[in-house]
């Protein structure tokens, strides 16, 4: 998914507690699948982000180098602007774009 195209909020709202019950009936349950996901998202932006930084990783030890790399400090403000995991996991419950289930109450079911 492209986290830079996202309609997530870049900073923290506050939230209608009856859309987080609306998927599963459950707020921790919900709070967990939000977890999860935002677990997801934020390890793949930071692997992104070091895939980036990589293309600048210098292998000497000139100070001066580091200081004026102006391109790998645009990226990394770039990423910092970015909403944060949480908000962006939010966002796609709300879209509907997180696909979750639970093994223990399909095991009740089938009983």
């Amino acid at each position: 998914m492209d986290y830079k195209k996202t309609k997530a909020a870049p900073s923290t709202i506050s939230r209608d507690l009856d859309v987080l019950t609306h998927e599963t009936g459950n707020i921790y349950e919900t709070v967990m699948i939000l977890a999860k996901r935002a677990n997801q998202i934020s390890s793949e932006l930071k692997e992104e982000l070091n895939q980036k930084l990589q293309e600048f990783a210098s292998y000497t030890d000139n100070l001066e180098e580091i200081f004026e790399n102006r391109e790998q400090i645009e990226i990394s403000k770039f990423y910092e602007r970015l909403p944060k995991p949480t908000l962006i996991a939010f966002e796609e419950l709300k879209e509907g774009e997180i696909y979750h289930r639970n093994p223990t109450r399909e095991n009740k079911k089938r009983i």
